[in-house]
C-alpha cells in the first residue's frame, strides 16, 4: 500500500501509521468481485493466460488490487516497467501459443484437401485467410484499373459456385490466368491441309501446323483438371500446353450455330513435341456418319485447355477451321 507524498507522516510516527492501516485492513470486509479492493477470483477458477475451445491463448486482464492513492514518482516507474516487462512476456507467451495453433490449423487443412494436382480436385478454403487472398487488389498501370470502371477481377462478388476443376458451368473460376509469351513468341496455328469434300463414313485427315507452342502440359479434364492450372511458359519463354481439334455439323450457314452441342469429332493433341519452329501434325478422323456442311476447327490450348493469351488485341489468338462437305 503506498501513500502519496504529502500525505506521508514523518519518520517518527511512520510506525504508527502503518499499525493503524494494516488494523483497518484486518477489520474491513473482504471485497467482492468488482468491489472497492479488486476482484477476488472464485475457487478454481483459472489465472493468467487463458485457454479457450479454440486451443488459442486469450491474455486475461489483471486489475489493480487495493490501491487507494498514487504511488510515488519513482514507485509509480519501477510499477510500469514491471507490468512492461509482464505484458511483454506474455504477449510472447501468446505469440509462441498461437504460432503453433496456427499450424496445427494449417496441417488440418492440409490433411484435408489431399494431394490436389494428382487428384485433380480443388477443394475451396472458407476461413477468413482464403477469403482475404481471394481478393484481388485493384490492377491496371495505375493500380486504380485504369480508371475504368471494372464488374470484378475475381469471384468474391459473384453468385455463382465456384468452379472446381470439372466441365460443368456455369460457375466463377477463381484460377489466376498466368502467364503471357513475348509478342514474338506468342503461339500460332494454321490448317494447312483438308479435303474439300468427303464421303459419308470416310476416314479422312487434316495437317495442323503449330509455332510457339510446347505440347507437353495437359491436365485432364474429366478427371478435374479443367481450368485448374493458370497458363506458364518454358525456361525459352514458350507457351506449354496442347491443342485441340473438333469437327461439328452445321445446321445453317447463315447463322451462328448451337454451342451445346456435342462435336462429331474431337481430339486433344499433347505428343511432348513443338517448339519455338513450326512443325506439322497429322490429324486422322475415321469420317463422318452425316451428310452436311461439316466445320472442323483446330484451337491451341495451356495445360488447363484455356486458349493461350496474346500481348494484344488485335493479335489471331491460335485457332484456325475450315469447312467440308459431306457427301451421300
Amino acid at each position: 500500500m503506498h501513500l502519496p507524498t504529502a500525505f506521508r507522516p514523518s519518520r517518527g510516527g511512520r510506525l504508527f501509521t502503518v499499525a493503524a492501516i494494516a488494523a483497518v485492513v484486518l477489520l474491513a470486509p473482504t471485497a467482492g468481485a468488482g468491489g472497492a479492493l479488486g476482484s477476488t477470483a472464485p475457487p478454481g477458477a483459472p489465472t493468467g493466460h487463458d485457454t479457450g475451445r479454440s486451443g488459442q491463448a486469450a491474455a486475461r486482464a489483471v486489475e489493480p488490487v487495493g490501491n487507494t492513492a498514487e504511488p510515488a514518482d519513482d514507485e509509480r516507474n519501477d510499477d510500469r516497467d514491471t507490468a512492461a516487462e509482464d505484458r511483454k512476456a506474455g504477449h510472447n507467451d501468446d505469440d509462441r501459443k498461437a504460432g503453433r495453433n496456427e499450424d496445427d490449423r494449417n496441417a488440418g487443412r492440409n490433411d484435408e484437401r489431399g494431394d490436389v494436382e494428382s487428384t485433380g480436385t480443388a477443394e475451396p478454403e472458407n476461413d477468413a485467410s482464403s477469403a482475404e487472398s481471394a481478393a484481388a487488389p485493384a490492377g491496371g498501370k495505375n493500380g486504380d484499373n485504369n480508371g475504368l470502371d471494372v464488374l470484378g477481377r475475381d469471384c468474391t462478388e459473384s453468385d455463382l459456385d465456384p468452379h472446381d476443376g470439372f466441365q460443368k458451368s456455369p460457375a466463377c473460376v477463381s484460377t489466376q490466368m498466368g502467364e503471357v509469351a513475348a509478342e514474338d513468341k506468342l503461339p500460332s496455328l494454321l490448317i494447312t491441309a483438308a479435303p474439300e469434300t468427303v464421303e459419308v463414313d470416310k476416314p479422312f485427315e487434316l495437317e495442323v501446323s503449330t509455332r510457339n507452342l510446347v505440347r507437353d502440359r495437359f491436365l485432364g479434364a474429366a478427371e478435374g483438371g479443367y481450368y485448374l492450372e493458370s497458363s506458364f511458359l518454358d525456361d525459352n519463354g514458350l507457351q506449354r500446353g496442347h491443342f485441340h481439334t473438333a469437327c461439328r455439323l452445321l445446321s445453317s450457314t447463315s447463322k451462328a450455330p448451337d454451342s451445346g452441342k456435342a462435336p462429331e469429332f474431337f481430339l486433344a493433341t499433347q505428343d511432348n513435341k513443338g517448339g519455338a519452329e513450326p512443325d506439322t501434325v497429322t490429324i486422322e478422323i475415321p469420317g463422318i456418319r452425316t451428310a452436311g456442311e461439316l466445320q472442323c476447327t483446330s484451337w491451341a490450348g495451356d495445360g488447363s485447355h484455356r486458349t493461350p493469351m496474346m500481348t494484344k488485341a488485335n493479335e489471331t489468338p491460335a485457332i484456325d477451321s475450315v469447312r467440308i462437305t459431306v457427301t451421300d
